[in-house]
């Protein structure tokens, strides 16, 4: 069991790695790079500090902004923001599809907050395709965590509060 374990967080420390390195060679492009590269209108104005959403997530649950993890199923069950709702990886046709399914949901007038986390966010995968979808839902008190690194980087090390496994 932990050599599988082991072999997991190799195998997923190599993908970040290759993945961060640019486009896969066999297909010239990775999902989502595009968004990565390109500034989604509004995007840099929606930002949230951690600092300031942990402080958001203490008031009544009425004034708490909805959370949704939109990245790496892997990654939101090692450790996530807590109450985060798992959304699925916005860099896939499938993870947008359980984007909008979970989104669906979702008053939109709430007040919802976005992260992935899974590398630096300039070369994220996730993070425009799922603020460019939720914008087209008609949100619009939509903000993205500011994670300029990762999640464990801006977040967890930070001794920030994190809920481990697959529930919010």
């Amino acid at each position: 069991m932990r050599l599988i374990a082991r072999c997991l967080a190799v195998s997923l420390a190599a993908g970040f790695a290759l993945f961060a390195a640019g486009p896969a060679p066999a297909s010239g492009r990775v999902p989502g790079r595009a968004h990565a590269a390109r500034n989604s209108a509004g995007f840099e104005k929606a930002l949230i500090q951690p600092a300031e959403l942990v402080q958001e997530l203490k008031e009544p649950e009425a004034k708490r902004p909805i959370v949704l993890h939109v990245g790496f199923e892997v990654l939101y069950r090692g450790a996530h923001v807590p109450g985060a709702i798992y959304a699925g990886p916005a860099s896939t046709s499938a993870g947008l599809e359980a984007l909008r399914r979970a989104a669906a949901r979702i008053p939109r007038a709430r007040e919802v907050v976005i992260y992935c986390g899974c590398c630096p966010m300039t070369k994220c995968p996730n993070i425009h395709p799922a603020y460019d979808a939720l914008l087209k839902m008609g949100f619009r008190r939509l903000r993205v965590l500011n994670l300029p690194d990762d999640f464990a980087r801006d977040w967890a090390t930070k001794g920030l509060p994190v809920h481990k496994g697959s529930q919010p």
